[in-house]
């Protein structure tokens, strides 16, 4: 599928038909698309579950109760779910461990580079961690990066999908363990294929107008 079109269907899916499953080769490149993410200095600040069985499903949708129920049919009636999680730390072994697999995929051709990259990267993390003092929201915001790829990765493999910060992520965390692993939850991505009774399928796309969004000088 061709870039714009993918950007063009692209769409949250409000219902999912769930007699449709995604092959497992999908749900293998699927896993590509969270993986081949870009994040500021290649940082990676991120833990992804992605549950495709009953009983993973029901765990994520463990977090869709109360008050936010509403979304417990978009996890449940979805061919997959995946939870994307954030780093609550960046400690130096973890930017050196980052140095070390870059090292071994052959990306520096001497020692000295690497040391440099290292020293780049960890100037960043310093900067977000002791003077801006925002660093897990830095570290979202490259999870949100990785989010706005893997929306459209999908799209052009021709599977819907909703996102959800409706959840109770505390809850979320809980089920998985997460925060003892030193991650914290922060949104979800519902995958599938739409249920011909998906009022949102066929409502036009609506955009505010180049004009007004952009300036071009």
């Amino acid at each position: 599928m061709e870039l714009m079109k993918a950007l063009t269907n692209r769409y949250s899916t409000k219902e999912f038909d769930k007699t449709k499953s995604i092959p497992d080769e999908d749900i293998e490149k699927i896993k590509s698309l969270l993986q081949l993410a870009p994040s500021s200095t290649n940082v990676q600040p991120w833990h992804f579950i992605v549950a495709s069985t009953e009983e993973g499903k029901k765990r994520v949708a463990s977090a869709a109760q109360g008050d936010f129920s509403f979304n417990e049919p978009k996890i449940l009636d979805a061919s997959a779910v995946v939870v994307f999680a954030t780093k609550t730390e960046i400690s130096d072994e973890f930017l050196y461990h980052i140095a070390d697999k870059e090292d071994r995929d052959g990306r520096f051709e001497e020692e000295k580079f690497k040391e440099g990259t290292h020293a780049a990267r960890k100037m960043f993390v310093d900067l977000h961690k002791y003077d801006f003092k925002d660093l897990q929201h830095w570290s979202e915001k490259q999870v949100y990066l990785n989010l706005g790829s893997f929306l459209l990765g999908v799209s052009d493999m021709g599977i819907d999908a909703v996102p959800m910060e409706g959840l109770d992520m505390k809850a979320l965390d809980k089920e998985f363990g997460l925060r003892e692993k030193g991650f914290t939850s922060c949104v979800v991505v519902g995958l599938g294929y739409r249920a011909s009774s998906d009022f949102n399928a066929t409502l036009p796309k609506s955009r505010l107008d180049q004009s007004e969004i952009i300036e071009v000088v």
